[in-house]
């Protein structure tokens, strides 16, 4: 059975076992007709996810090097250059491959609108207003004063939650407000509680830091608050991180009541709550974790999914009686301070009203995509726990799904492995279709199309190698 070795480098993981591939062909250690080990059994071999092995094939049969044939798995096609169908610069500058026609779902942005004249129009007003001086000077660690009193304000009127600017914290977008609670109330080793299934960065920033995630059962509301009691008190655990509102990847949304007994559970077990509210611009949902246990719960609001993920702006609510110095710390172990001129183009859009008529932009565009997305695959979609989402979820089985995924990539559309968002055993498994991401409406339509074909046409072979 063939076993690469993975060479280490800038390039990702799937284009580092392309290669590594293409070199053992054109050295002569796989010969033309060898029929390559199942992506399951390889993944499980090098230690990697599916997702990658499965991105590895389908490039590798993009670039001529194997094939694949139906219900017989995929074969070397046979000896060529190493190197001839990879540019030269893709080889040692990390850059990904081009992807010719490819139509990628895997980013979960906001739609694309054109922000770029508003964007222009803001920072002349700024430059002759002589505001943007501290955009290239050190600032406090915390972010601006007055943009933290414009987004307290923002957070009240459009969160429904009142809070005061001294207990806001600027972070340079959503991820860096999840890697600055970690590492300031965790240490390695340290088990953080989650959904079973539960936001991929966070996932990323747990690992880096060297923590464990636990990932709990979950309902049709999302995370049961008995889960949580038993885990806290399995593990000692002193985090509980959770999205409640539109669940990524399920788009699920807990009622008030299960937001209350998550809180009471996290009283009783003295656990910190760090609730990611990144998707309230898309939903109507009850109140926040937060108001609920404001003393033990950091509140994340972005721009990044519901505004401009490009400002790389959020704002952390954070509990008055938590120990401030530890996240002062963590700033400037992490960056120092944030960056000022996102902040400074927030405070003057939250000042003037542009950022409620961005949001209005957005959210109508969203519930285009929404409603073209569902005309296409009605009931093979989740309903989401809201009047629409950014992104779509189709529960399958981890068989069916890992397999769709790779029919997918070979018919043009990219989505993010499914166990990418896996925490547990116990974890939905299914598709995640981010919306936003398609440049254009018409490029979702067409995206729309192939999965439909996908799940309910094509069904399921082990023509991927999956069994």
């Amino acid at each position: 059975m063939w076993q690469p070795e993975l060479q280490s480098g800038p390039l990702p993981l799937y284009e580092r076992l392309v290669l590594a591939l293409a070199h053992d062909i054109h050295t002569g250690l796989l010969a033309a007709g060898t029929k390559l080990p199942p992506q399951r059994d390889l993944a499980f071999r090098l230690g990697i996810s599916v997702g990658s092995v499965t991105r590895a094939y389908v490039e590798a049969e993009r670039r001529g090097l194997l094939t694949a044939h139906v219900g017989r798995g995929s074969f070397v096609r046979g000896a060529s250059s190493v190197l001839q169908d990879i540019p030269a610069a893709e080889q040692g500058a990390g850059l990904e491959p081009r992807r010719d026609g490819m139509i990628d779902l895997r980013c979960n942005t906001p739609p694309p609108i054109s922000l770029a004249t508003d964007l222009n129009t803001t920072l002349t007003t700024l430059m002759a207003q002589g505001a943007l001086d501290p955009a290239v000077h050190y600032v406090e660690g915390t972010g601006l004063t007055h943009v933290r009193q414009a987004a307290a304000q923002w957070i009240a009127r459009h969160y429904g939650l009142e809070c005061e600017a001294g207990n806001l914290i600027q972070c340079n977008g959503g991820q860096h407000g999840i890697a600055l609670v970690f590492s300031s109330f965790c240490a390695p080793g340290d088990t953080i509680l989650c959904e079973s299934s539960t936001f991929y960065g966070a996932r990323m920033a747990a690992e880096h830091l060297s923590l464990k995630m636990r990932g709990l059962p979950m309902d049709d509301e999302g995370l049961l608050p008995e889960a949580v009691d038993r885990a806290a008190a399995e593990t000692g655990s002193r985090l509980l991180f959770l999205l409640p509102t539109l669940h990524n990847p399920t788009t699920r949304t807990m009622s008030a009541r299960r937001r209350q007994e998550i809180a009471e559970v996290a009283r009783a077990r003295d656990l910190l709550i760090l609730e990611d509210d990144a998707y309230y611009a898309y939903s109507e949902r009850p109140k926040q974790i937060a108001s609920y246990a404001p003393e033990r719960t950091f509140y994340l609001a972005s721009l990044s999914k519901g505004i401009c993920p490009g400002l790389r702006l959020a704002f952390l609510v954070t509990p008055s009686g938590v120990p401030r110095e530890r996240l002062m710390r963590g700033i400037r172990a992490l960056g120092y301070c944030p960056p000022a001129l996102g902040a400074l183009v927030f405070g003057h859009w939250a000042e003037t009203g542009k950022i409620d008529t961005i949001a209005q932009h957005i959210r109508r565009e969203a519930t285009r995509r929404w409603d073209l997305m569902r005309s296409v695959l009605g009931d093979f979609v989740a309903s989401p726990g809201g009047v629409l989402s950014p992104h779509a979820w189709v529960p399958l089985s981890a068989l069916d799904a890992e397999r769709m995924t790779a029919r997918l990539l070979r018919s043009g559309v990219e989505i993010m492995p499914p166990e990418a968002a896996a925490v547990s055993s116990s974890a939905d498994s299914g598709l995640r279709l981010c919306l936003g991401a398609p440049a254009t409406l018409e490029d979702l339509a067409r995206a729309m199309k192939v999965v439909l074909s996908v799940i309910a046409g094509q069904g399921c072979t082990d023509q991927d190698g999956l069994i």
